[in-house]
């Protein structure tokens, strides 16, 4: 936990879930510019009175410092949602002060300020940009902050297309403002996204099945090269099993269990919102007929019963934003653990410098290679 100071107060600030030895802070230069820039006396205070929305919004800094001011915080990570409600909680702040919607929800109907906080990935910024300029009009205050790495001409050119005419600020602690003035003449267009694409025919039995993928899903246009191995190692289950996709960004990993198990149950669970519609759209589209299927937004399994799962397919992230880490893949190995039956199976695909069968072995006791090429292993470890 961390202290952030600003103008608005000074807030006791973390990460969800709060890991003791986290060394990453639930805030950074760009989210302390913007909110600088909130107060500044040579520009003049924005003033706050009307409806704020807080967009992309990463572990709820924006939203508790703007707490006052009865904001908006519009996202697509349930884990960011939890850390916003934490930080609430840990500031004496009511936690209704904030209204939560995710990426899926419906815009509010105005919006007078406009606060962006630029996501990773370009087409998710394109996708809430086209969802939220209905609410604009020509009087919003519209900001966008990021570190210098994260805004790229690309950036820009969205803005200036969906908002209005937009210029950049000096760079300030590597990180930089975006400055957007709207234009009520631009046409308004609806987002390009979902994206459907079909699967390749050499990918075991989801082969040349069609799977949707919602703005901001990991490979958005195309299989990516981990899971397409990985589809072709999946190990067969029989029987009522119940499989659970750990992750399952468009669920092409529970698809294909749900085609190769007809008769088993299967549960695609991610944190984030995106992936879950498009989880749920690629088995409405693609599933067989009768399949047992739910999907929840979550953190990792910890909505699941301990001893309840017969197998968990992961393809575990190694990023969190910008940082490179693998506390997102041990915390999903744990919770496999806690959740598998005896004898229940994990398998996990990653890039072979990862070495996730050191934590597999320390978390299960046991790890064996299924299945490797130059960039990629296939791992199974079982419960015993």
């Amino acid at each position: 936990m961390n202290r952030l100071t600003t103008s608005q107060g000074a807030f006791e600030l973390a990460r969800f879930p709060e890991h003791p030895r986290d060394p990453f802070r639930a805030w950074d230069a760009a989210d302390e510019y913007l909110l600088r820039q909130l107060a500044d006396p040579e520009t003049g205070a924005v003033d706050l009175s009307g409806t704020v929305a807080v967009l992309g919004d990463r572990w709820g800094a924006l939203a508790t410092a703007l707490a006052a001011h009865r904001p908006v915080q519009i996202g697509d990570s349930y884990l960011a949602r939890r850390a916003t409600l934490a930080n609430l909680a840990r500031n004496g702040l009511d936690q209704d002060a904030v209204r939560l919607l995710s990426s899926r929800d419906t815009p509010p109907d105005r919006i007078d300020v406009l606060l962006v906080r630029v996501p990773k990935s370009l087409a998710f910024l394109e996708d809430q940009l086209h969802r939220i300029a209905p609410a604009v009009h020509a009087g919003t205050v519209v900001i966008g902050t990021g570190m210098v790495k994260e805004i790229h001409t690309s950036t820009l050119k969205l803005f200036e297309r969906i908002i209005g005419p937009t210029r950049t600020s000096l760079a300030v602690r590597k990180a930089r403002l975006v400055l957007s003035t709207p234009d009520p003449a631009l046409p308004r267009t609806p987002s390009p996204y979902p994206y459907r694409y079909e699967l390749p025919a050499d990918v075991g039995p989801a082969s040349g099945r069609t799977v949707v993928n919602h703005a901001g899903i990991f490979c958005a246009d195309r299989l990516d090269l981990g899971t397409r191995f990985f589809l072709k190692h999946l190990p067969t289950r029989g029987g009522a099993a119940r499989i659970v996709d750990l992750g399952c960004g468009n669920g092409v990993l529970g698809l294909s269990a749900a085609i190769a198990a007809p008769d088993a149950h299967i549960t695609c669970v991610d944190e984030s919102y995106g992936a879950v519609a498009s989880a749920e759209e690629t088995f409405r589209e693609s599933a067989p007929d009768g399949v047992k299927a739910d999907f929840l937004v979550g953190d990792g399994l910890a909505g699941l019963a301990p001893g309840s799962v017969d197998l968990v397919l992961n393809n575990p992230p190694f990023h969190s934003h910008l940082a490179t880490t693998d506390a997102t893949a041990r915390t999903m190995f744990t919770g496999a653990r806690t959740v598998l039956r005896q004898g229940g199976e994990l398998w996990v695909v990653g890039n072979r410098h990862l070495s996730y069968h050191t934590h597999l072995r320390r978390i299960f006791g046991n790890c064996t290679t299924v299945a490797g090429d130059p960039k990629f292993v296939v791992l199974r470890a079982v419960k015993r």
